[in-house]
């Protein structure tokens, strides 16, 4: 199907972008610019701004819980925005959407951004909230059944290398891995994935774009031949978690998370991938509000067991 028209309308109404080096500072305040004021936002039972003590240090988190229970299970979430991106405020809409139609308690997860801090600062503030959400697990609420990572874009990137170092290291409690429109290989050969090519230009995220955007985490430090980089280059995805990918048709990073759901599944484990039709990437976090993408939340749920 065509692109979806109103992602098509907000599309040529996108401004042309300023020629120059990228300025994060500026690009945070314009995103921070569009955040809906607290009174708007979608009311749960609680939401609660708390300090992960953490081996990492010191990690700002957001605590949702969609309804008063004695127990939940949980959901980590790692914000997108390319690695130096995006807040718990630019993506509270998302948390909040994600608690209330899971029935999951969502710890979102500020971590540290390049090019402030290299790499890996903010992967392993990623990783060390996921030990401590299992840790202070009673004092949580949770199930200590339920332990999902999820993420959108950059924030996927996070979750599929959060899942892969947890196996690493003998830690086994994630349960799922929630990956919408994730970036898994951050060598932007344009060879390399024919969505790259076919979905260059004209839908929003540019593949022009992807180097000068993820410049900020790859001068850091970060190699992308890395698989805690670019987890799609990891040999063996063998006992990783039950995966939920999802993509979308007009995205130049769909074929990447398509075919790592596919290597998945060539090695046992559980991939459900899941193309949205019409949506071009980032619209869990832009266009959710069309209800045809708001069913992800849904479809999260049921993947997570939580029917």
């Amino acid at each position: 199907m065509p692109l979806h028209p109103e992602i098509a309308t907000f599309v040529a109404g996108l401004p042309t972008p300023p020629e120059g080096p990228l300025d994060p500072v500026a690009l945070r305040a314009a995103d921070e610019a569009h955040v809906a004021p607290v009174e708007e936002r979608l009311p749960l039972h609680s939401v609660e701004d708390v300090t992960a003590r953490t081996a990492s240090g010191e990690v700002p988190v957001r605590i949702y819980t969609p309804a008063e229970a004695d127990r939940h299970g949980l959901l980590v979430y790692f914000h997108g925005g390319a690695f130096f991106l995006g807040s718990l405020e630019t993506h509270d809409h998302v948390a909040r959407s994600l608690a209330k139609e899971t029935g999951i308690k969502v710890v979102s997860v500020g971590y540290r951004l390049a090019p402030e801090h290299a790499f890996p600062a903010g992967l392993d503030d990623a990783y060390a909230v996921v030990r401590w959400a299992a840790e202070e697990g009673s004092g949580l609420g949770w199930d200590g059944e339920t332990l999902a990572v999820a993420g959108d874009s950059s924030g996927g990137t996070f979750a599929a290398a959060v899942a892969a170092k947890a196996h690493d290291d003998g830690f086994h409690r994630i349960t799922h891995q929630v990956l919408y429109y994730p970036s898994l290989d951050l060598d932007f050969d344009l060879d390399r994935y024919a969505s790259l090519r076919e979905n260059a230009a004209g839908y929003g995220l540019e593949t022009a774009g992807l180097k000068p955007f993820n410049a900020f985490y790859l001068d850091s430090g970060a190699d992308p031949d890395d698989p805690l980089v670019s987890p799609i280059k990891r040999a063996d995805l063998t006992g990783l978690p039950p995966a939920l990918i999802v993509t979308g048709e007009y995205d130049p990073l769909r074929d990447e998370g398509e075919l790592y759901g596919r290597r998945l599944r060539e090695v046992g484990v559980k991939a459900t991938v899941s193309r949205y039709e019409g949506a071009g990437h980032g619209f869990v976090q832009h266009f959710s509000w069309i209800p045809e993408y708001h069913r992800v939340f849904a479809q999260t749920r049921d993947f997570l067991g939580r029917r």
